[in-house]
């Protein structure tokens, strides 16, 4: 079985997004350069924990390596809609992120899920038996290499994107739907 490995270094644009209506919301990560465009679906925690991830690494960077870190955007940089058709090349299941100091780049992997695969991973995968074989060298990967500032800018629009869905439960921070949830803070009662 063959695997794709969708490298776009650099992306013209990288960006997440999502498709439906609150509550049914699919999440994408597009990148989109060279004339490809390659969307790979994702759960919300996975995009929120991406951003989070990147912070760090870009904040470990800045300590380690001196890169200076660009100020978070003062404009609201790439607010337009995930670009048309959003085929879904697959679903990710692991998230692999490094830092290049050769090149001052950040390198995001993401890694489809494999048939063993069904919680969602971030970071390397432990290694549970010493294999010869990386488990996922055969699963399709979505690989971009990003600027410190392209970085910051897909980290801004990461977390909007996120805090753009159903507003959280002030007592339990769980999505509330416009018809209320039965919040366990509440012994199942509805808000």
């Amino acid at each position: 079985m063959t695997h794709q490995v969708h490298a776009f270094e650099p992306p013209e644009r990288f960006v997440a997004g999502t498709v439906g209506p609150p509550g049914e919301r699919t999440f994408f990560l597009q990148a989109r350069g060279g004339g490809r465009l390659v969307s790979v679906a994702l759960e919300k925690v996975q995009v929120s924990l991406l951003a989070e991830k990147l912070e760090e690494l870009l904040t470990e960077a800045q300590r380690r390596f001196g890169v200076d870190l660009p100020e978070a955007p003062a404009s609201l940089g790439d607010n337009e809609p995930l670009d048309t058709p959003v085929d879904e090349e697959f679903r990710v299941g692991t998230l692999g992120l490094a830092f290049d100091a050769d090149t001052a780049t950040v390198v995001i992997e993401a890694i489809a899920v494999g048939e063993a695969e069904n919680e969602v991973e971030l970071g390397e995968p432990e290694d549970d038996e010493a294999d010869d074989v990386e488990p996922d060298e055969d699963l399709d990967r979505l690989r971009v290499r990003l600027t410190p500032e392209a970085t910051r800018a897909f980290i801004e629009r990461a977390r909007r994107v996120v805090n753009a869905g159903r507003p959280p439960c002030p007592l339990c921070g769980q999505p509330l739907d416009p018809a209320g949830h039965l919040c366990p803070r509440h012994n199942g009662y509805h808000r």
